[in-house]
């Protein structure tokens, strides 16, 4: 009867060691060991936690077996009776025994009481949670950025719990579409942007708002997307109201947009369907910055470009009628043109650019007649020819001056007296009040000193060396900062906005701080040598000279001047057919 009763409970402990990993989806050695440990545990408990014990449930046959645990040592290295056992003691019990060797004793089985049985559930549940979490957050640490299907399982205060099956997500509320409700056993599709390990467990970051879902839904409808013919360069979205996509072609027999939209907008309509209505505009990507940007503005006709690329700012002009269309419905239009492009959209209509220019040409008109001591007629003239600042007259080359109807050398030779004169007035003007201002003579020395620079410097007390040197690009050229409203707003500095770039104002300050002792030259030397590596004209990249070699190519019929021309451009057909450019044809991440 014995006999039976153990081998019952030995079968029942692998019949629960396996039902448990199989619930939990983790492996049955990681239950064995849980129930080890709860064995050492509650032993501990009945013989003294001062003893090493140590159990072994075998995984074949479910025997256990408990031991105590001494080691060997030195005599002079004994310190724990409990753990340790001298040599000479060692050795009477077992000649065989060294130092380092462990002598085990088996102990007798005992029964739980109700406080051990207790502490070995606890120990067994925590170890068997602590494997699952484990589980959970290595199987989707590999999977962020995928879309992932699962079933909604309640709906806490905004937040959407996901079942997927072997974990549980979440989607938050700023990452779900605006107006969309989830019942519990509602089905959804969400991308997985992140995984992090948490007290309590992994946490299963969805997301239904994120631009890359949208990604990643147009690979799933778009054959061409999922290869890598088609690639989506970028993307913004206003979430469950309108996105903006912008895609190219590394094929020109291929269009991208059409190949989106599909056959009567099949495939966009399924992307549309999946985000509850959300209106998608598929635009063209196009590597030169401008024309991408008139393209992200559709549907509004854009007039005029202006770029501003230190800054990534670009001013767009647009008719009076177009102003409404080209912002959108509370700047959403707009919005989201910038956020595909990467550049801050400044829109203007026609008549405020044309008002703004007449007002610029009436101030150079009147600048011109104060200096040349020239009529309004003459003024205007200079004006109208492109001359923006007395300087450019002083210095120009007199043959600009000959192409101007009416006016020949004695002309140009007369206006550009007057006008050196007026700057050579100037500069002394400036030059007595920034003595007067108490601008030192070493300010003056400073490579890239004017006169009228000198008396900006000197109203916002920058007086010496010390003090350029104390200074930072954005003092001399301005910034911005957020306004009240939250939007940005534009700081001026010591000079008006684009009198000076900002490498120039660093490395003004830069000459400074070497004359000032602050630094040494080699410093401005390495500065030099970085600006003169950024303005360097940047090479073809691969993926360019490749679609240069398709546009060539597909215009040309003969297979031997294509061999020839690819391999005067240094490209393998059998590469470009498979790669399609410079990355791999897989959907970007």
């Amino acid at each position: 009867m014995t006999t039976v009763g153990v081998s019952a409970n030995r079968l029942e402990i692998l019949q629960i060691a396996k039902a448990v990993a199989e619930e939990k989806s983790i492996d049955q050695r990681i239950v064995i060991e849980a129930m080890q440990e709860a064995i050492e545990k509650a032993a501990k408990a009945k013989y003294g936690q001062e003893h090493d014990i140590r159990a072994k449930i075998d995984p074949a046959t479910g025997e256990q077996t408990l031991w105590r645990v001494q080691t060997v040592v030195a005599e002079e290295n004994f310190e724990d009776e409990a753990k340790q056992l001298r040599l000479a003691e060692a050795k009477k019990i077992d000649p065989t025994l060294v130092v380092g060797s462990e002598l085990k004793e088996e102990l007798p089985p005992f029964d739980f009481g109700r406080v051990a049985a207790q502490t070995a559930k606890q120990v067994i549940t925590q170890k068997v949670r602590d494997a699952e979490r484990e589980r959970q957050y290595n199987e989707y640490k590999d999977r962020v950025g995928e879309v992932i299907n699962g079933i909604v399982k309640r709906v806490e205060y905004g937040h959407v719990i996901v079942d997927l099956g072997r974990a549980e997500g979440i989607i938050r509320r700023n990452d779900g579409i605006p107006r969309e409700n989830f019942q519990p056993n509602d089905r959804v599709r969400a991308y997985l942007y992140k995984v992090s390990r948490e007290l309590k467990g992994p946490q299963i970051f969805l997301s239904r708002a994120a631009p890359d879902f949208m990604r990643k839904l147009f690979a799933q409808e778009v054959p061409e997307v999922y290869e890598g013919v088609i690639q989506i360069k970028a993307c913004a979205r206003d979430p469950g109201s309108r996105a903006k996509i912008g895609v190219i072609s590394n094929d020109s027999s291929i269009d991208p947009v059409g190949a989106c939209v599909g056959m009567r907008g099949a495939r966009v309509q399924a992307v549309v369907g999946e985000l509850s209505g959300e209106k998608i505009d598929i635009i063209p990507w196009n590597y030169d910055a401008a024309t991408f940007i008139v393209n992200a503005l559709q549907p509004a006709e854009v007039s005029k470009v202006v770029l501003d690329e230190d800054e990534r700012r670009v001013e767009v002009v647009v008719a009076d009628d177009q102003f409404p269309l080209a912002i959108g419905r509370r700047g959403q239009n707009v919005r989201l043109a910038s956020q595909l492009t990467g550049w801050q959209i400044d829109l203007i209509t026609e008549s405020a650019d044309s008002e703004r220019y007449q007002k610029e040409f009436q101030e150079r008109t009147a600048l011109f007649m104060k200096a040349l001591d020239a009529d309004e007629t003459l003024a205007q003239l200079l004006a109208s020819e492109g001359f923006e600042s007395v300087e450019e007259i002083a210095f120009v080359a007199p043959e600009d001056f000959i192409t101007i109807e009416g006016f020949d050398k004695d002309v140009a030779e007369e206006l550009q007296q007057r006008a050196r004169d007026f700057l050579d007035q100037l500069a002394a003007e400036n030059d007595a009040k920034r003595r007067e201002l108490g601008v030192e003579d070493d300010v003056m020395e400073l490579e890239g000193m004017t006169p009228s620079f000198a008396v900006k410097l000197g109203e916002q007390g920058v007086k010496s060396v010390e003090d350029v040197a104390g200074l930072v690009p954005d003092d001399i050229t301005g910034y911005r900062e957020p306004g009240p409203d939250g939007k940005p707003v534009w700081v001026e500095g010591i000079l008006k906005k684009s009198e000076m770039r900002k490498d120039d104002a660093q490395m003004f300050i830069m000459k400074a701080r070497v004359i000032a002792g602050w630094i040494e030259q080699e410093a401005v030397d390495a500065l030099l040598a970085q600006q003169a590596g950024d303005e360097e004209a940047p090479e073809l990249t691969e993926e360019e000279r490749a679609l240069l070699a398709l546009g060539e190519l597909g215009n040309n019929n003969d297979d031997d001047d294509e061999e020839a021309l690819a391999e005067e451009l240094g490209i393998d057909l059998a590469d470009l057919q498979t790669e399609g450019g410079d990355e791999e044809a897989v959907p970007e991440q």
